[in-house]
């Protein structure tokens, strides 16, 4: 809106995508650091109890009973007005990776809703799993739909990308017919794309379970998705990244994300003030997974976000331990003290801000490795 506006009047600084970058990034920030506090009080006035602690978190959890949930709805509205204000309008990238965020943003609203409401302690207060897996599914078809319009023409239709020189274009393994229509692997494509968005969706919401750990968490990962999209706009600047010039409209949602996210931490660093709430979690991997989708840089990202890749894979290796010896020998073994891993860290005695932050410094480390693949790969 503002910067073909800027640019409509001469004001060409703001074709720049550092430009949109850095405006939605300030302006999302100073939604978060205006509203933040007023939004806290309203969010604990109508909440009264706010979110219910659930049973199966470690006994200091307890103390947190009674904090606001639901902070993500703020983090939505800064990185929605940031980006819409400053990101050119005529790209669907940029609003292909709102709608993720909007999509996803909420499903997580609802979850949250029901769990406020109904004050319950136990762990599946919310949506059911199942529920929210059909749901997800729903979103990342219409997504993958839409992100493999963007693609420009000279890279195959349904295609996966491993560096610019690797390309798999599923659409083009033909394997059949039925009564003349011709069957090809491109449906796997939709099925990556459910790993990558759906699994981004859920790392960042069972990563979202020590103040601040997920904002922490996450700031790494966006670098290397803004490092991505410089390369992906920028003709020979590094390799491995396929050129992508229609992305060029997520500097201002990357910039805005970032802006809120940082923003928001002001207000849930330890003791927090406000949790992020599924509406906040599920919104943010989304769109991480919808950014990287775009980019073509889904396995980079799954680098950069490594510590949230193990926090995912911990709990599902608990719940799959358990199940599976409770079968065969009719009693459940665990692997973790408790799981996600940071509770299983909390368990053996550590402080939570020495969790937040060693995890935050693992967080860092990935998100180098993935900026060396992502340059030398």
């Amino acid at each position: 809106m503002l910067a073909d506006y800027f640019i409509s009047h001469g004001i060409y600084s703001f074709a720049s995508g550092w430009a949109q970058f850095a405006a939605a990034f300030g302006c999302a920030f100073l939604v978060m650091f205006i509203f933040g506090r007023g939004f806290v009080r309203w969010m604990h006035n109508w909440q009264k109890k706010g979110q219910p602690i659930s049973e199966n978190v470690p006994v200091a959890h307890r103390a947190k009973a009674g904090t606001p949930t639901m902070g993500g709805i703020l983090i939505l509205l800064a990185v929605l007005f940031g980006s819409i204000l400053f990101m050119p309008f005529d790209n669907q990238a940029g609003w292909i990776s709102l709608l993720a965020l909007v999509m996803f943003g909420a499903l997580g609203f609802v979850d949250d809703y029901k769990k406020v409401t109904s004050q319950s302690k136990k762990a599946a207060n919310g949506l059911s799993p199942s529920f929210r897996l059909a749901a997800e599914a729903i979103f990342v078809v219409i997504l993958v739909y839409l992100i493999n319009k963007t693609i420009p023409p000279y890279v195959p239709d349904l295609s996966i990308a491993i560096g610019s020189s690797v390309l798999l274009p599923l659409n083009a393994w033909f394997i059949g017919s039925i009564f003349g229509m011709p069957i090809t692997l491109g449906f796997l494509y939709y099925i990556f794309g459910y790993f990558v968005i759906c699994g981004s969706a859920n790392a960042t919401n069972i990563t979202d379970g020590l103040d601040g750990m997920l904002s922490k968490l996450y700031l790494p990962v966006l670098i290397v998705l803004v490092v991505a999209l410089y390369g992906a706009t920028r003709i020979g600047f590094m390799d491995s990244v396929v050129f992508l010039p229609e992305t060029s409209s997520l500097y201002a949602p990357l910039g805005a994300m970032a802006g809120a996210v940082i923003g928001f931490l002001w207000y849930n660093s330890k003791p927090a003030s406000i949790f992020m709430g599924d509406v906040g979690s599920l919104a943010l991997g989304g769109f991480m997974g919808t950014v990287a989708m775009l980019l073509k840089s889904e396995v980079i990202m799954g680098v950069a976000a490594g510590m949230m890749v193990l926090i995912l894979l911990s709990s599902f290796l608990q719940t799959m331990c358990f199940k599976i010896t409770r079968k065969i020998t009719g009693t459940g073994k665990r692997i973790f003290l408790r799981a996600p891993l940071h509770h299983h860290f909390e368990e053996l005695g550590w402080a939570e801000t020495k969790i937040v932050d060693r995890f935050f410094v693992m967080s860092i480390l990935f998100s180098g490795i993935a900026l060396i693949l992502l340059k030398f790969a």
